[in-house]
This record gives C-alpha cells, structure tokens and sequence, in this order.
C-alpha cells in the first residue's frame, strides 16, 4: 500500500468500515505514547494497561464516526484517553492509600540505590498526583510526551494562553510541593549519603 493509505486518517476511515488490519496499525503506532500518557496520568502500570486497551477499544467501537473537521487523529485518540484516564481518577482517588510503597527501579547500580530512584520516582509522582487533573494533563502532554503548546492546546481544547497558564500554576504547584525534598531529589545517592543510611 502507499503512503498515503497507511495515514492514521486512511487508516481509521478503514478502521470503521470493519477493516482489522487498519485498525491493527493504528493501535501498534499509538500504543506506545498512549500508554506513556496513560502511565503518567495514572501513576501505574496495571492502569495504565487498561486505559490503553479501552481507549484502543473505543477506538475500534467509534472509528466508523470519527470525521476529521480540523483536529488530527491523534488529537482525537488522546482526547479518549484523557477522558478514561480522568473518569478511572475520579474512581479512584478516594480509595487510594496515601502511603503506598514505591516501586523498585530496574537497572538501578544497586539495592539501596534502587530504593532511592523509587522513593524519588514515588514523591515525585506522588505530587504529580496532587495537581488538579487540567494541569496534570498540561504538565503530562508537554513535558512527558514532548508535545508543543499548540497540539497540547488542540488535545484539551482551549487556547495556547490557557496552556501556558495551565503549565504555569502546575510546575509552581510541583516546586512548592518537592521543595522540601529538593536535595533528595537531585541526582544520584551519594555514597556519602549513602553511610548515612546504612
């Protein structure tokens, strides 16, 4: 097939006429960076997993609808994806406990050094999670999955100005928050801090 067949827009207009293999692509090219979004959102890999399945999932159910008017495909995926994200939030944030245990790092040089990145990893997903879900998601799209303001703007559906409000108040909630911590979270454990703990 042509390029241009293989485009997302070819592909889920395909998608919607019941063609597997189209929607097949389109789910091995997007799983990654919705998983990632997913993941940050989320805080978790089980999570994260069935965001993705059921964002892929309504992809299958709805591609026959999708008609592109201005916004891309992968505008239109990621929206579903931070809708899940955010309803699977709202269940849940009530029900978590505040001081679950990080989780180990892999590849990390060694065990204490392992506990570390995790218990670094932990607090600062940890105020991640604090934020308000719109500065999450400006904070996730722009930094984690390295969009620019203006397709992060286009996924929420607001204007590049509230983005960069958004992107604003959420890094000056995280500063405030890992303040405390700072020297905690910057770099590698020493060996010298090290000592201190053993």
């Amino acid at each position: 097939m042509g390029q241009e067949s293989d485009t997302d827009e070819a592909l889920v207009s395909r998608a919607g006429r019941g063609d597997r293999s189209a929607a097949a692509m389109l789910v091995e090219r997007h799983t990654d960076k919705i998983y990632a979004c997913c993941f940050r959102i989320l805080g978790g890999k089980h999570a994260a997993e069935d965001a993705a399945q059921e964002t892929f999932l309504r992809l299958w159910k709805h591609a026959g609808k999708w008609k592109q008017k201005g916004a891309k495909f992968e505008t239109w995926l990621y929206r579903i994806a931070m809708n899940i994200c955010f309803d699977q939030l709202r269940k849940t944030r009530r029900e978590a406990p505040e001081d679950a245990a990080p989780e180990l790092v892999d590849g990390a040089d060694r065990p204490d050094q392992a506990l570390f990145l995790g218990q670094r990893r932990f607090a600062i997903d940890n105020a991640l999670s604090q934020l308000p879900e719109r500065q999450l998601l400006a904070i996730t799209l722009c930094h984690f999955q390295e969009m620019t303001n203006i397709e992060a703007a286009e996924v929420m559906g607001v204007s590049v100005d509230a983005i960069e409000s958004l992107l604003a108040r959420g890094r000056r909630a995280l500063r405030e928050q890992l303040a405390p911590m700072r020297e905690n979270l910057m770099g590698k454990m020493s060996d010298e801090t090290n000592a201190h703990v053993n």
